[in-house]
C-alpha cells in the first residue's frame, strides 16, 4: 500500500491505494502551525482507528502548494511511519512538457492533475481544479502541458464580498431555484452560484478557441465545489473528486514501477 497526500492551501487530502485501487481517502483542515508529532500521531491514529498497520505502507508520495507546512509533514512522516517521502517536484518524472514561461512556476497539484487526466481520459483537455483558487489547465494531445489561468475561489469570492459590505450576511453556499432572488441570501447565493458558472463556461470557452479543437477538448473538473458547478455548467463533462490522489499514484508508478 501507498499513502498519497495532496497539500493544499484550506485542506490536506489523503488517501491509500492498495495496488491501483483507492481504499481510504480523508480530508483534514491544513494547519501550518502543527508540528512534526501532531502530524504523525495523527497519522497513526487514523491508520490505527480504519486497522490499516502502519507496517503496510510501504511508501508515501506528496504534491504540495504550502512551503510552511512541509518540514513537519515530512518529519512527522520519517519519525512516526518510517518512510522518507516522495515530494512532487524538479527530478520527477511526469512525462508531460510544460510550456510555461518558467516551468517551476506550475503548482504541482496542476501537474499531477494534467497526469492523472491524460492517464484516465486522454488528451487535449481542460482540467478545472475548484480549490481555494479556482484553476484552468489546458493540456495538449501531445503531453504538452499549454497554461492555463487562475481565480479566486468561490469561498474566496463569499468571503471577500461579505468582509467589505456592512449588511451582507455569511451564507451557506446552495444553488437556488431562480436566479431572480426574492431575498437577500438568495439573491446572493444566486450571485455567487451562477456568477460562477458563468465564469467557467466563458473561461472554457476561450480556452477552446485558443486550442482551436472545439468539442474535441474534454474538460474534467475536481476539487470541493465540482459538483455544485457542474450541475449547472455547459462545459463541463465531467466530475472526478479523486483526480490528484489518482495522479499521485499515476507519478509513484511512473518513477518507481518496482517501489523505491
Amino acid at each position: 500500500m501507498i499513502l498519497v497526500i495532496d497539500v493544499g492551501n484550506t485542506n490536506i487530502v489523503l488517501g491509500i491505494y492498495d495496488g491501483k485501487k483507492l481504499i481510504k481517502s480523508w480530508r483534514k483542515s491544513t494547519d501550518q502551525s502543527s508540528s512534526a508529532d501532531e502530524i504523525g500521531m495523527f497519522m497513526v491514529q487514523l491508520l490505527k482507528f480504519n486497522n490499516i498497520d502502519t507496517s503496510q505502507i510501504k511508501d508515501v508520495i506528496i504534491s504540495s502548494v504550502v512551503p510552511p507546512v512541509m518540514y513537519s509533514l515530512e518529519r512527522g512522516i520519517q519519525r512516526y511511519l518510517g518512510i522518507t517521502p516522495v515530494v512532487v517536484g524538479p527530478g520527477i518524472k511526469t512525462g508531460i512538457n510544460i510550456k510555461y514561461d518558467n516551468p517551476k512556476e506550475v503548482g504541482a497539484d496542476r501537474i499531477v492533475n494534467a497526469v492523472a487526466v491524460l492517464e484516465n481520459y486522454g488528451g487535449p483537455a481542460i482540467v478545472i481544479d475548484f480549490g481555494t483558487a479556482t484553476t484552468f489547465c489546458a493540456i495538449s494531445a501531445n503531453y504538452d502541458y499549454l497554461g492555463g489561468v487562475i481565480c479566486p475561489g468561490i469561498k474566496i469570492s463569499m468571503d471577500a464580498l461579505i468582509s467589505h459590505t456592512a449588511k451582507l450576511p455569511r451564507i451557506e453556499l446552495l444553488k437556488p431555484d431562480k436566479i431572480i432572488g426574492k431575498n437577500t441570501i438568495s439573491s446572493m447565493q444566486s450571485g455567487l452560484i451562477y456568477g460562477y458558472v458563468g465564469q467557467v463556461d466563458y473561461i472554457v470557452n476561450r480556452i477552446k478557441e485558443e486550442m482551436a479543437l472545439g468539442d474535441d477538448v474534454k474538460v474534467i473538473a475536481t476539487g470541493g465545489m465540482a459538483r455544485l458547478i457542474s450541475e449547472e455548467s455547459k462545459t463541463i463533462q465531467r466530475v472526478d473528486h479523486y483526480l490528484t490522489l489518482e495522479g499521485l499514484r499515476i507519478l509513484y508508478e511512473k518513477n518507481f514501477p518496482g517501489g523505491k
